[in-house]
């Protein structure tokens, strides 16, 4: 596929089974939970990011998510002009820099693609590959926060700490951002705090506020709105679709 693809293409391999999918036999009945011996469940677990693809490979990969993910994109020449693309790219600059220790030039590059698009990435930030940015006004990403590979976050999302008065604390080189598994989706003003660990293939709904470890393949829900129609007293929603609404950015 070239650079600049023509064309939306039906499907593409490279992004994976879908969240949610079945899973291979052998694996655990119970969707992000895994047996130790004797019964005890095990820490969730993340698939760590893979190893750095080449610069050229990489931003290919982009452009390929944004075609394939964004139904509002009709193809690689309008897919260049996505405001989360920009961004996306200059990190992955911008990170490449950091790691040979030129952190002026990276912050220096950051900020400008906060100025540009709405996303603040730290340079030191580790994103895995295919990463896909939805709309991205509002996103934050730490320094030592680690994207896993076919993530897919919307806007305002946060992959923050908890605050300087508990991070100056830690000992130096401790990590003070989350860790995302590969495959997990986080909707709109999802926010994850801390040194947590989110395991693959979960979904974190629109607006929830995470400062716990999750489960692989699980689902983190917000409260959704109680409505009061005139002259009646409010009742909750029993409605499965209303109260899994959440679960995305719609």
């Amino acid at each position: 596929m070239s650079l600049l693809s023509p064309t939306k293409p039906a499907s593409n391999p490279a992004l994976g089974p879908a969240p949610g999918t079945a899973s291979a036999p052998g694996t655990a009945s119970a969707p992000g939970t895994a047996s130790a011996p004797g019964g005890e469940s095990e820490a969730p677990a993340a698939t760590p990011a893979s190893p750095t693809p080449r610069l050229l490979a990489a931003l290919r990969e982009d452009l390929a998510v944004v075609v394939a993910r964004d139904p509002s994109v009709r193809g690689g020449k309008e897919a260049i002009l996505h405001p989360a693309l920009t961004a996306l790219w200059a990190h992955r600059v911008a990170h490449r820099l950091h790691g040979r220790g030129l952190r002026i030039p990276a912050r220096l590059l950051a900020r400008w693609a906060r100025r540009v698009t709405a996303v603040e990435i730290h340079p030191g930030a580790v994103l895995g590959r295919r990463v896909f940015i939805d709309h991205g006004a509002g996103v934050v990403i730490g320094e030592t926060a680690v994207v896993g590979d076919d993530v897919t976050m919307y806007h305002q999302v946060t992959l923050g700490a908890v605050g300087w008065w508990s991070d100056n604390k830690r000992p130096e080189g401790d990590r003070r951002h989350p860790v995302v598994g590969s495959g997990v989706i986080l909707g709109a003003n999802a926010t994850v705090l801390g040194p947590v660990t989110v395991g693959d293939r979960a979904v974190i709904g629109a607006q929830a506020l995470v400062n716990k470890d999750v489960p692989g393949g699980a689902r983190v829900l917000a409260p959704t709105a109680v409505i009061k129609e005139p002259g009646r007293r409010p009742e909750l929603m029993e409605d499965v679709f209303t109260v899994i609404a959440s679960a995305g950015s719609w």
